[in-house]
């Protein structure tokens, strides 16, 4: 399909097939009165006049301020129930742990592999219609070679069932399963789940949570060796709830990226910058548990490329849009509104290594947009819990058209139609 989008009033982009390091976190190009020529779901063309010859679809963006597909690089999407009880009762003291993965992971037990699908793809659906056109999605509510396995076949049927691009990651080293040796589940996920992983092209990365009270950074360099032997590439949960050295491991295995990230020390972030991990920052997740949050802004001042994801899961963090979690960015981690949108677009996209083909609105690089109902994209923060998305194009083709939607009443507008 040929596809047109005219008459837009901004076009806001990160640059580059590379993630963006520190302070060119910043450097946004916005472009007006432009418009967007793809074919075959691919951008060619960008421009004031744009060749119209042969064209499937044209749509008028209506002063629509156009920016990529958000990309949410660390998501547990699938899962059997929700886990409010636990929710509400952390907010009255009680400890964060293990406990919660252990409820999710009998509940996964007990369902099919056709409920975890019907289940998530709701989820999605709320994710895209705010924005969201890529998502990675672990595993890791298994805690076994067939809960596991599980997980991994419901995330690939919804590769297929769903209208975003999905990434799946193994996240077999989440907990330790009750009644089970750490030493004999660690057996387990070596030799039985990530050979399993291979040999089925069920996940293309691989995760462990390293932290107090879960993975040590031993086990978790021994799991680590074994996917990368296997052909996976590497993920951490670093850092969450004690600084245990899950950065300093994740630059030592050169890691795509390390997760969370709260309570990393100095030293841990220079030796992130130095190897090139990338850190996937979650502010929804520190929002929920009341804990610090991730030293973005220094981060980035030792110019690292930091990305940001949602983290939605059913124990800690259950905020699935990407809009808020760009606005807790700003208003909590002192990033800028541009750094935030660079490090929900094309970082993100570099945390799943697919910066080359989406992340940013380039010739060509995949035809993923967002059509947003708003007068300007600083306004995003703003208008905090709003979600501006009037449509979504995933390879250039329209996947979500809002019905209705228009943009937000300005407080001194509305004030005025009132008196």
């Amino acid at each position: 399909m040929n596809t047109i989008i005219s008459n837009i009033s901004q076009l806001v982009t990160a640059r580059g097939d590379n993630l963006v390091r520190g302070s060119l976190m910043s450097s946004l190009s916005v472009q007006e009165g432009v418009s967007i020529r793809s074919e075959d779901g691919i951008i060619v063309q960008i421009g004031r006049n744009v060749d119209q010859h042969a064209i499937d679809l044209t749509i008028d963006a209506h002063e629509a301020v156009v920016l990529p597909g958000l990309v949410d690089p660390h998501t547990h999407a699938v899962f059997a129930e929700t886990r409010e009880e636990e929710f509400l009762a952390r907010l009255q003291g009680q400890p964060y742990g293990e406990g919660g993965i252990q409820s999710s992971a009998r509940a996964v037990a007990a369902a099919s592999e056709k409920e975890l699908v019907q289940a998530a793809l709701p989820r999605l659906r709320l994710m895209l219609e705010s924005g969201t056109t890529t998502v990675e999605i672990k595993s890791g509510y298994g805690l076994s070679l067939e809960g596991e396995t599980k997980l991994l076949l419901a995330i690939r049927q919804l590769r297929k069932a769903a209208s975003m691009r999905v990434v799946p990651t193994f996240l077999g080293a989440h907990a330790f399963p009750q009644g089970v040796r750490r030493d004999d589940y660690i057996s387990t996920i070596i030799t039985e789940m990530i050979p399993t992983v291979r040999r089925r092209r069920l996940a293309q990365f691989c995760d462990v949570f390293c932290d107090e009270g879960f993975f040590t950074p031993s086990e978790t360099r021994t799991i680590l060796r074994a996917a990368r032997g296997a052909g996976l590439r590497l993920k951490l949960h670093a850092d969450e709830l004690a600084d245990v050295g899950g950065a300093e491991l994740a630059a030592d295995l050169e890691a795509t990226s390390a997760d969370h990230l709260l309570r990393t020390n100095e030293h841990g972030m220079r030796r992130l910058q130095e190897a090139g991990v990338i850190p996937v920052l979650l502010p929804g997740t520190a929002f929920t548990l009341g804990s610090p949050y991730a030293p973005a802004r220094r981060m980035v001042d030792l110019d690292l490329p930091v990305a940001l994801a949602t983290d939605f899961n059913p124990g800690t963090c259950l905020i699935y849009s990407m809009w808020i979690i760009i606005a807790l960015a700003v208003m909590r981690m002192s990033l800028t509104i541009e750094e935030a949108l660079t490090a929900a677009t094309l970082n993100a996209a570099a945390a799943l290594e697919l910066s080359s083909e989406i992340g940013s609105i380039e010739e060509g690089k995949h035809a993923d947009l967002l059509l947003l109902d708003l007068d300007n994209y600083r306004q995003i923060p703003y208008f905090f819990g709003y979600n501006p998305v009037r449509m979504v194009l995933r390879d250039g083709q329209v996947v979500y058209n809002s019905p209705g939607h228009g943009k937000p009443e300005h407080p001194k507008k509305a004030a005025s139609q009132l008196s």
